[in-house]
């Protein structure tokens, strides 16, 4: 009996939480001109009006530059904290952690705001990408530390002391035997990175640059003048990019990790 309550809770948890996605995806067939569900028949013409929309095409090629470039960066700065956390920093510890979890303990909008002001003050501005970048990079970075950071903790330095008694350099010891260890960490935790840049709003709306717009925004744009399915379809393709960002990444690189 107790185990049909956990199935049923489970079950109606997942439906919860499945409901949205349904309910866009269904929109976004709407044969009708307005946004609405249930669908009013069945028809792809929304769908083909995306793929004609060079404004929403140019917004998701934008997402996916930026989500590529904060993921790469994100990815690097966050396993070198990782492993200077877990290795080095000693009574600092918890000061690091502290401050690299921070963007997570604080609300996104004042982190943008705080983000904001201060590409003014150096004089960035909203001219360029580079405010945008590093607010993405801001808000991915407490996702790569956390991953890397609890494949860190079953490390044992003996393996690098064995390394490094065996003449490995720095870089061959972190290539060859730290790296391997903790390579499902980084890509977990670069994957994660990935699909919060690519769908993150509060960010990428506070520091865009100007004729530049992210998926997000651009879908924001559209809602405030039109209430056509078409948006519906825009965010079906947005949860179909997240969705084969993560089964591709992990049927394509999941077994070569784990085998590295």
């Amino acid at each position: 009996m107790a185990r049909q309550v956990l199935n049923l809770y489970s079950l109606v948890i997942y439906a919860f939480l499945m409901a949205p996605i349904v309910v866009v995806i269904g929109a976004s067939l709407n044969a009708g001109a307005f946004l609405t569900f249930p669908p009013q028949g069945l028809s792809l013409r929304w769908y083909a009006a995306f793929l004609h929309n060079e404004v929403f095409l140019r917004a998701i090629g934008t997402s996916l530059w930026i989500a590529a470039v904060a993921t790469l960066v994100a990815g690097t700065i966050g396993t070198m904290a990782a492993v200077y956390y877990v290795q080095f920093a000693g009574r600092r510890k918890e000061q690091l952690r502290v401050a690299l979890l921070s963007p997570l303990l604080l609300p996104e909008v004042l982190t943008a705001i705080s983000l904001l002001f201060f590409v003014y003050a150096v004089g960035i501005g909203t001219t360029t990408m580079f405010g945008l970048l590093v607010g993405h990079v801001l808000i991915c970075l407490p996702f790569v530390f956390m991953n890397v950071t609890s494949s860190l903790e079953g490390y044992d330095p003996d393996w690098t002391m064995a390394a490094r008694s065996l003449g490995a350099g720095r870089w061959t010891r972190f290539r060859r035997v730290m790296l391997p260890l903790i390579k499902p960490g980084v890509f977990s935790g670069c994957l994660f990175a990935f699909v919060i840049s690519f769908d993150v709003f509060t960010i990428s709306f506070m520091l865009k640059s100007i004729g530049s717009s992210t998926l997000p925004i651009q879908l924001f744009d559209y809602l405030k003048s039109n209430y056509t399915p078409e948006a519906a379809a825009v965010a079906s393709c947005s949860i179909f990019v997240t969705v084969a960002v993560v089964v591709v990444s992990e049927k394509v690189l999941g077994l070569r990790i784990h085998r590295f």
